[in-house]
């Protein structure tokens, strides 16, 4: 069909399902229609001031860039038009009617799963454009692209299941979006109630905003207005608008300073991780204005890696409007920025530990795991992370602690920080490298995720004390044990307890680097060591992580000669040497302490000998009755 004639295009089913809900709403969040056009519109004007920067082949390149919503009486309309980008034939068709898809789609899920949720929250599925339908019985859009010689096109619905596109009369670039009101929505002919949307939702748009002749935003952008006149709605309002993320932000920091360098800047920490999924923003990283110029729509080298969950804005009067990612990377003024950057928002997230703790566990669940990679990968930064750190503890139950927490309840004696690995809180808690600590009252940090091997690598001491792991075989534990009664065994089970080592040694080969006598242990009957001066089970762990052919690591064998399965295997061993069973339960022994350690290369391979074992012990029961 030729692009000077009208035609005819169908919505996808879930885009008519959507417009259903909408056409028939009664939701009392009418007025939102608004909010999203507008920002609609500031969305284009942004858009075509970062295609300026380097294009000045620009339809009208000195039209002012502005929004301009008028009412008609008599029409019964309301028209919202912008001078920004505008948009061709085959982008009104995209935009407008199949890009909104998967929005729609996703929007309706919500609806489903979630009875609560509310068209307030349409604009999160970039599909906000459709909220117009709420109190308009027919639109009309009316856009010339930014494009030299470009044809103006119509795009017109009324809500059914269709919409067509056909050329159009419009002098000068940008979009115009007219509504042809509903009876049961005059109301918003009124010029006052538009003023009072528009200060309510979009005053922080940084293009005026005219209703009629007068301008009803404040047009200064809001990270440029001193913190202390901006409100916490304000606040979450400018951060909806930035994200489409409905759900409060867990924190917001503002800041403004004039020296060395001018920074505006306004930062947040979602309330959730995972909030993007669903938003129309597919990349991270702050947006970078220069003179109140968006110059960078996802800036990623302000700010290290380790806190790409930040959003905001930053703006500086000293950037050059051209600045390009290599810049960025080499120049002076935003390494400046950066520094400033991380030294607020480190120390706005140490205020909130210390004065919103909730707040901050929520923070430590969604986005803990980025600062433990900040503190192994950013050594320049590790002195301003380590006290955001947390975990859980061997006496901390279901909190989370700090080291300077740990530090203040350290026993007599101790100078070290204590930690233990496990693939989850519950296996570490069973660990064998416990029992000694807990006979010493001694408190061990738990890690347990993969980032956490990466971590401590980086992390070898903090004020002072060194932090060991509780499997280094040349650990000297400060305090004194509790002795059980069987601790003290007399020369025949001495001997029989060394009978009982060859046994391992001779099983267990070249698996192990040694077999030996335990210290320290209480209540478990083996535990596995990591020999002096080899790599640390950190080591091991990334090695596990990172590559596909991993070898387990040769440890040493610790043996409690005091436990009663290891008693009964030295009675097996002095009575019925030849008994299948001793072999099996060394076998199992070592294979549970890989297991504990968070090293085993095939845990499955042991269901064969375990039933083995139960076979034996049934057998034993059933032949003692």
């Amino acid at each position: 069909m030729s692009e000077t004639q009208t035609a005819s295009f169908e919505f996808r089913a879930e885009i008519q399902q959507l417009l259903d809900i909408l056409i028939h709403s009664l939701y009392k969040e009418r007025e939102i229609f608004l909010r999203e056009l507008i920002s609609n519109a500031a969305d284009a004007l942004g858009r075509l001031q970062f295609e300026m920067l380097t294009n000045r082949d620009v339809f009208e390149p000195d039209a002012a860039l502005e929004i301009h919503i008028d009412v008609d009486q008599q029409a019964k309309t309301i028209t919202i038009a912008d001078s920004g980008i505008g948009m061709t034939r085959d982008e009104l068709i995209e935009n407008l009617g199949t890009i909104a898809y998967s929005g729609a789609k996703a929007f309706l899920k919500a609806l489903k799963e979630d009875q609560r949720a509310s068209v307030d929250q349409i604009g999160q599925f970039g599909v906000g454009f459709y909220s117009a339908f709420m109190v308009a019985d027919e639109i009309t859009v009316i856009s010339r692209s930014y494009l030299p010689n470009a044809q103006a096109y119509a795009w017109k619905s009324d809500g059914s299941n269709y919409f067509t596109v056909e050329p159009a009369e419009r002098a000068h670039r940008g979009t115009s979006v007219i509504l042809k009101l509903k009876q049961d929505a005059e109301e918003f002919l009124q010029t006052y109630q538009l003023d009072k949307i528009v200060k309510r939702h979009s005053d922080f748009v940084p293009f005026p905003i005219y209703v009629g002749d007068k301008v009803a935003n404040q047009k200064t952008a809001l990270w440029r207005q001193p913190p202390n006149e901006v409100g916490e709605e304000q606040y979450h309002e400018f951060y909806r608008h930035l994200t489409y993320d409905f759900q409060k932000p867990l924190l917001y920091t503002h800041l403004s300073v004039d020296t060395p360098i001018q920074i505006f800047s306004i930062l947040y920490v979602p309330s959730r991780r995972d909030y993007g999924l669903l938003t129309v923003r597919s990349d991270h990283g702050l947006r970078l204005y220069s003179r109140k110029v968006l110059i960078q729509e996802h800036n990623k080298e302000l700010l290290p890696n380790y806190l790409r969950f930040i959003e905001g804005v930053v703006d500086s009067d000293d950037l050059p409007l051209n600045v390009s990612r290599e810049m960025v990377q080499t120049n002076r003024v935003l390494n400046t920025i950066k520094r400033n950057l991380v030294r607020k928002i480190t120390g706005a997230l140490e205020e909130m530990a210390g004065s919103r703790p909730e707040d901050y566990r929520t923070f430590w669940k969604e986005f803990g795991v980025f600062i433990k990679e900040g503190v192994a990968t950013e050594p320049g930064d590790r002195e301003r992370l380590v006290d955001l750190l947390r975990f859980h503890s061997s006496k901390s139950g279901d909190e989370l602690i700090s080291l300077r927490e740990y530090v203040g309840r350290m026993i007599e004696g101790q100078n070290e920080i204590y930690y233990a690995f496990g693939d989850d809180l519950a296996s570490i808690r069973v660990s064998p490298h416990l029992d000694a600590f807990q006979a010493r009252n001694l408190e061990v940090l738990f890690l347990t995720e993969p980032v956490d091997s990466f971590m401590i690598m980086g992390l070898s001491e903090y004020e002072g004390k060194k932090l060991r792991n509780v499997d280094d075989a040349s650990l000297e534990l400060p305090g004194q044990a509790i002795e059980k009664e069987e601790s003290k065994r007399d020369l025949a089970q001495e001997k029989a307890f060394d009978v009982l080592l060859d046994r391992f040694r001779s099983v267990l080969g070249e698996r192990v680097t040694e077999v030996r006598t335990s210290r320290l242990l209480i209540d478990s009957p083996c535990r596995l060591v990591n020999p002096t001066n080899a790599p640390g089970s950190e080591m091991h762990r990334v090695y596990r992580l990172l590559n596909e052919e991993y070898q387990v690591p040769k440890k040493i064998m610790e043996i409690n000669p005091h436990h009663r399965l290891v008693l009964n295997l030295c009675n097996l061993t002095q009575n019925t040497p030849q008994d299948p069973l001793i072999d099996q339960c060394i076998e199992q022994l070592y294979e549970n302490a890989l297991l504990v350690e968070g090293i085993h290369p095939n845990p499955a391979g042991m269901i064969g000998r375990i039933q083995k074992l139960m076979e034996a012990a049934t057998a034993q029961s059933a032949a003692g009755k």
